[in-house]
């Protein structure tokens, strides 16, 4: 899975960008899907009092969720922060495995998937966002406003292109 080289080359800038337009936009998006799926943080129990950390492996920028407090804080790699749990993917992989589009065991275990910290914290998350029905193209129209089809058609072709299989060797 990867995003095309063309639809990429905004990511490429991310070093240059200073971090308070990513994690507005960023944040946003947080509060969208948490205006859509109100409940999607419940069903993590004492585990909801956890900080988690979702690291592209593909992107210089670490994602930070604390459901208690509902607010998401964007750090660059490198960068001091604390987590109780994390997991680290290429980008279209993390937003696959919000989606319920792929196997997070498997992946965790072809290595394409690293958890740190609290494994039994992220398995909540997981489980959590997989009771959700997350549709990214779906929740992104609902603020396109008059322009809600045209977003919903590109986000789906994005994804579409994005979830592509890339080559393997074997």
């Amino acid at each position: 899975m990867q995003i095309s080289s063309i639809l990429a080359l905004p990511l490429k800038t991310v070093p240059l960008v200073p971090l308070v337009p990513i994690e507005l936009v960023a944040g946003r998006l947080f509060k969208l899907l948490l205006s859509a799926h109100g409940d999607m943080f419940e069903r993590l129990g004492t585990y909801k009092s956890c900080r988690f950390s979702f690291a592209p492996t593909d992107l210089p920028l670490v994602f930070l969720i604390e459901p208690d407090l509902q607010r998401l804080t964007v750090v660059r790699k490198g960068d001091a922060f604390t987590a109780d749990a994390g997991v680290e993917a290429p980008l279209v992989m993390l937003l696959a495995l919000l989606e319920g589009r792929c196997d997070a065991d498997a992946l965790f275990f072809s290595r394409d998937l690293k958890v740190i910290g609290d494994m039994e914290a992220m398995l909540a998350m997981r489980n959590a966002l997989d009771d959700c029905d997350i549709d990214l193209p779906r929740d992104l129209a609902r603020i396109g406003g008059p322009a809600a089809p045209i977003v919903h058609r590109l986000a789906e072709k994005i994804r579409s292109q994005s979830l592509k299989e890339t080559p393997s060797w074997n």
